[in-house]
């Protein structure tokens, strides 16, 4: 094991059950299912195959002789056909029948959208839960002021809850994209060799209908309500790019909170989730560095490259079929799936023990708040202290050049506060200054804009979904 690459994603990243989905035995048991489902269906139209050929089928469907397909493999060089032969050697009754009418895609392709909507579905599952865990955040924060920020300069306050919203919201839409990727997938269905079922169309003696009932057949048996109506020897390469762009969405939505809560653990408001026993630096003991967050920016980074191996793909696609879409796909769409796997197991996972620091967040609020409470001053004292809108106005520039090069030059505290309290021409007391400069009296409809958003929007999305949620994995620190 120590002397041959591992995959990280394997070892390190993504959960169990999504490794299951990709795996050799789940891959190939579904082709003999397929092969079973073609079988019991062929007979139920009319072709000669009997019970005892089937009942054989559904006895071997899971114990797969891998040495045996594996030498076959070398001999044959066709994958598929290793596996015919391999099903066969276990069912010398049905070995006649197995795989009858159909090409290497009818399994191959059949089992990529089957693996897919699987692999969606726990996605999802991952998915609602991390929403799940945000909104809960959101609602306990949704009224804690906190400084906002445009281009990463101090803004006017906003309120925590109302920010863990704009991260909401993200995964509100990618939840959207991939019901909508889940409702097109389509399967393949048997079309042969070019699309155009010919070797069906001559099992079936030139009848049509048996043949697009044989698809209809297996589409319900295979848990589908409908095969593509249109392919060459493959179903359409756009229908991975579908897939992988939910997968890229979900990396983009999660890359962009990741972001935001390094740039929150460096200004010290709010710290990740840290172990009594993790280490942050092998130089620095002191440092606490957001490793998990960094992780998802890494692994987002990776399935947002990896979307343009789908669209290279789709777009290479020669006529009816190439085979220089087999090697990719066998990597690339596996791997956005485990990737993305592991970023909402990471995102979870910090969400549910975030630490925040609000006595941080009022410290950088007071630096700020002065300046941003100057126009509400000024408008205080006209109306109810009879002030000179223009001379106030003068006093105010003036006090915040000053104000601001005692923060600037010397890194003293922001003293504006106390400068205006001391200029007779304002006529307010520190404590009405304080109270003009309260920073819930900055973050406008931040709390309820959070909390309608919760309500309206999401409550009804996790009250429907509540038995389709799945908790995170545990992750590898």
């Amino acid at each position: 094991m120590h002397d041959s690459y591992q995959n990280p994603l394997c070892t390190r990243y993504a959960g169990k059950e999504m490794q299951r989905v990709f795996s050799d035995q789940q891959k190939f048991s579904t082709w003999r299912k397929l092969w079973l489902a073609l079988a019991e269906s062929e007979q139920a139209l009319g072709l000669p195959i009997t019970d005892a050929q089937l009942d054989e089928m559904r006895l071997h469907l899971d114990d797969i002789d891998y040495d045996l397909a594996s030498r076959k493999e070398k001999e044959l060089r066709h994958d598929v056909m290793a596996h015919v032969h391999t099903f066969a050697a276990a069912c010398p009754k049905a070995a006649p029948i197995i795989h009858l009418g159909a090409t290497s895609c009818y399994v191959g392709d059949n089992t990529d959208v089957l693996n897919q909507r699987d692999a969606l579905l726990l996605i999802r599952r991952k998915l609602l839960s991390v929403m799940r865990t945000l909104a809960d955040f959101a609602g306990k924060y949704r009224d804690l002021p906190t400084l906002a920020f445009t281009h990463f300069q101090a803004a006017q306050p906003t309120t925590v809850g109302k920010r863990a919203c704009l991260w909401l919201q993200d995964l509100e839409m990618d939840l959207k994209q991939l019901d909508f990727a889940l409702s097109q997938l389509r399967l393949l269905g048997c079309k042969g060799t070019t699309g155009t079922a010919a070797s069906f169309l001559r099992l079936f003696d030139g009848d049509e209908e048996k043949v697009l009932e044989l698809e209809r057949i297996i589409a319900e048996k295979m848990g589908f309500t409908a095969c593509q109506q249109i392919s060459g020897q493959t179903y359409s390469r756009k229908q991975d790019f579908a897939v992988l762009q939910v997968l890229s969405g979900i990396a983009q939505s999660a890359c962009k909170f990741a972001g935001d809560i390094r740039l929150l653990s460096h200004l010290r408001e709010l710290e990740e989730p840290f172990e009594s026993g993790q280490i942050g630096s092998s130089a620095m003991a002191y440092k606490r560095n957001p490793m998990r967050s960094e992780r998802i920016a890494a692994l987002s980074r990776y399935v947002m490259c990896d979307l343009q191996n789908a669209a290279f793909t789709a777009s290479s696609q020669w006529l009816e079929r190439t085979l220089d879409d087999s090697a990719n796909r066998r990597i690339a769409i596996p791997e956005a799936f485990l990737a993305c796997d592991g970023i909402l197991n990471l995102y979870e996972n910090i969400v549910s023990g975030l630490r925040l620091f609000p006595a941080v967040m009022q410290k950088h609020l007071r630096e700020e708040l002065p300046f941003l409470a100057t126009e509400n001053i000024l408008m205080v004292c006209v109306k109810e202290k009879n002030g000179d809108r223009q001379l106030l106005h003068e006093r105010l520039r003036i006090h915040s050049i000053a104000a601001a090069e005692q923060v600037k030059v010397y890194g003293r505290d922001n003293d504006l506060l106390q400068r205006i309290a001391e200029d007779p021409a304002f006529g307010l007391t520190a404590e009405e200054l304080e109270a003009l400069a309260d920073p819930s009296a900055f973050t406008g409809m931040a709390g309820s804009q959070c909390a309608r958003y919760l309500h309206d929007v999401i409550k009804p999305i996790l009250e429907q979904n509540r038995a389709d949620m799945q908790s995170a994995d545990e992750i590898n620190v």
